[in-house]
């Protein structure tokens, strides 16, 4: 099971961190991703880091302002979300991966948390 937590509502140019707790499985053998869906759009994907850290990428959108990262010990993977845009309103997820690397679509996740909502106004 996967367990978000952090959204809020935050004015534009602010900062919120994501956690996403994980359970039931060895988290450290998988991948992680965030993705976010916004009202009426596509869930689409946001980041995501490999098993063991060593590797994280990110939407172009968001590229330089969010960071994914991950600790082991604690099953726990965060994004770090700073300058924050009205457009980056969405439900946030956690999704746990199929494999070690990193997925970018959803099929390559098959175990996904509740969902935050991130609100962004200007």
């Amino acid at each position: 099971q996967l367990q978000a937590s952090g959204g809020g509502l935050v004015q534009a140019g602010g900062s919120l961190r994501l956690s996403c707790a994980a359970s039931g499985r060895t988290f450290s053998r998988y991948g992680m991703g965030w993705f976010r869906q916004a009202p009426g759009k596509e869930r689409e994907f946001v980041a995501g880091i490999r098993c063991d850290g060593l590797r994280k990428d990110y939407a172009d959108s968001v590229k330089g302002r969010f960071t994914i990262s991950r600790d082991n010990a604690k099953n726990t993977v965060y994004l770090q979300m700073n300058s924050l845009k009205p457009e980056d309103t969405a439900v946030y997820s956690c999704a746990l991966g199929r494999v070690c690397a990193l997925g970018y679509s959803t099929d390559t996740y098959d175990n996904w948390g509740q969902g935050t909502q991130v609100t962004v106004s200007s």
